[in-house]
């Protein structure tokens, strides 16, 4: 039995058919009365048209299979190269996999699979476009030639795998690190231009925008330019702007030192310096400390300079005050330092020499200070010797008060106030007793003091060695003297014994005070002064003399100190207290040190 759709089948039904119109055509045929030679004519000429109908077919047919056939090799090589664009490596044709499937099975296999390709590559496709667009992009901004950037198109042999990806989105990475870096670089660069624009009082967004207009943009949509060459601007506009810092920076502290100086010179008052306290603490700041706004803008410098000028005018016309006024201040120095003045700057010859005109009173009042400068540090140096020195003179006027007490005959009365007078007199021993060590260490430090600076020690121009030398001679002759009149006392005594043991009675008051009186002394015995050396020039040979009384003598101070020359009553000293007021131990010093 043929089975129905076979190829069998179908010419089975074709003979059949074909038969039947046959027997048909040739009963007509028969009715008509046509001939066999006409009805074999005509069958020829129904197999020709049967024959080329079968050949037109068949050629259909082949034109197809080859079409078929073309466009699956069409697609199998589109998809080999799709696949190998896209680094697919498990290429399989479908042809070699299965032989026996028709042409269009095949073709229905690997339709789908070349549009899933497509697809696929479209996608692949817009993540390179992407990727390479954001690279241009970005070195596009890095470069400075962002506005060239165009669009891109991927070639048909582009290599579109995903390492190839990978490697484009490495490298997109790497130039936003960059782009990050580069924008950070930017921002520190334009917020220190910032700075140093608000301490100069310069236009900030003129200053940044000849550097590159997007540094300070007026809209969102033009970015930051991080190229090299704004960051090269943006280095050498703060360059500049640090160059300019430095030199405001050194015009506005010399100028504000002149004004200072011109504030002490002139005592003006904090009130008016209240105004200029912004910029007065620059003297004491370095450059990179500060940072107030425009302090160093030229308005400032301006203020401040014509605060000057103001200052300088008002300091002439009161140059001459100024200058007594430090004149005043160094003879006061001088007389602390015990200091002669220099004559040269006198407050006499001074208002002279400006009256005149000869002398500038600027250069005057800088000799006055250098002076008063020099008489600081020369005192310094002095300092110790002049503690000394206060310290003698003040155990001298402790023992001019212990002579005078010693003179009271009523010191011992049980008074009101005689036992803080007895307890001063012992204190006034013990350091009258000092003395001698006193002026021997003055004298060791003065000649120490002279070797080391290679000059005299003078002591209101006379030299102090030579007072403290005289006053050891003075004394020493004094102390001679206090010595010869005590050997007379004794001598006096041991007559009145003698005469009180042969007549055995005492001689009246009346004939003690002549026989004293014979001897040359009186009921009040006073040392006879010992003439001194008029080296220092002294007026009176009965003053022993110190360093005060040589100031007096020079005319600079009128005090004249007299030690140890008051009349000393030794009938009413007792033996005792004239012992031990007088015998000078020469103990260490306490001021040796």
């Amino acid at each position: 039995m043929l089975e129905i759709g076979s190829p069998t089948s179908l010419c089975f039904r074709t003979n059949t058919t074909c038969n039947a119109l046959l027997q048909e055509l040739q009963k007509i045929w028969v009715d008509i009365g046509e001939s066999d030679a006409e009805k074999d004519r005509m069958l020829m000429e129904l197999e020709k048209e049967c024959l080329e109908i079968y050949r037109r077919k068949v050629d259909e047919a082949a034109n197809s299979k080859a079409q078929l056939h073309q466009s699956l090799v069409s697609i199998e090589a589109e998809i080999a190269s799709i696949m190998a664009a896209l680094g697919v490596l498990n290429i399989h044709s479908p042809i070699k996999e299965k032989g026996s499937k028709s042409l269009k099975e095949k073709l229905a296999y690997v339709t789908p699979l070349l549009e899933d390709l497509r697809l696929q590559k479209e996608e692949r496709v817009k993540q390179f476009v992407d990727v390479k667009a954001q690279i241009e992009k970005m070195s596009g901004e890095i470069s400075g030639y962002s506005g060239m950037i165009g669009s891109l198109t991927l070639d048909d042999d582009q290599d579109l795998t995903l390492r190839k990806l990978n490697e484009y989105q490495t490298h997109l990475r790497s130039l936003q690190k960059e782009k990050a870096d580069r924008l950070n670089k930017v921002l520190d660069y334009v917020n220190e231009v910032h700075c140093l624009c608000g301490v100069l009082g310069v236009d900030f967004c003129q200053t940044v925008s000849e550097v590159h207009p997007s540094l300070h943009r007026t809209n969102h949509e033009q970015s930051t330019n991080i190229s090299d060459e704004t960051l090269d601007g943006l280095q050498q506009m703060i360059e500049k702007l640090k160059t300019e810092r430095r030199l405001r920076f050194q015009k506005l502290k010399d100028v504000v030192e002149s004004l200072l100086e011109l504030w002490n010179l002139m005592d003006t008052s904090q009130e008016e310096r209240m105004r200029f306290a912004r910029v007065s603490c620059v003297v004491r700041s370095s450059e990179s400390d500060v940072t107030e706004p425009n302090i160093l803008s030229t308005e400032t410098i301006e203020q401040v300079s014509a605060e000057v000028d103001r200052f300088n005018k008002l300091k002439s016309s009161r140059m001459k005050e100024l200058v007594m006024k430090r004149r005043s201040e160094l003879e006061d120095l001088c007389r602390l330092a015990h200091i002669e003045p220099d004559t040269s700057t006198s407050l006499e010859k001074s208002t002279a020499l400006i009256n005149s005109g000869l002398v500038d009173p600027s250069e005057l009042l800088a000799n006055i200070e250098a002076q008063i400068n020099r008489i600081k540090e020369e005192a310094q140096s002095r300092k110790e010797i002049i503690d000394r020195i206060d310290r003698w003179l003040s155990a001298c006027e402790e023992e001019n008060w212990l002579e005078e007490y010693n003179r009271d005959e009523n010191r011992y009365s049980a008074g009101r106030g005689g036992h803080v007078n007895l307890k001063h007199a012992e204190r006034a021993r013990v350091t009258v007793n000092k003395i001698p060590s006193m002026v021997d260490n003055l004298i060791k430090k003065t000649l120490l003091w002279e070797e080391q600076t290679q000059k005299s020690f003078l002591y209101d121009g006379v030299r102090l060695v030579s007072i403290l030398e005289d006053y050891k001679l003075t004394r020493k002759q004094q102390e001679e003297e206090k010595k010869r009149y005590r050997d007379q006392k004794k001598m006096q005594d041991l007559l009145l014994n003698r005469r009180e043991s042969i007549y055995g009675s005492k001689p009246s008051p009346r004939r003690s005070t002549s026989i004293r009186k014979a001897n040359g002394y009186s009921g009040n015995v006073s040392m006879p002064p010992t003439p001194r050396r008029n080296s220092a020039g002294a007026a009176n040979s009965d003053v022993m003399m110190t360093p005060r009384s040589y100031s007096g003598q020079n005319g600079y101070f009128k005090e004249v100190r007299k030690l140890s020359t008051a009349p000393l009553n030794f009938v009413a000293i007792p033996k005792e207290d004239s012992a031990s007021t007088y015998t000078y131990s020469e103990p260490d010093s306490p001021l040796h040190n």
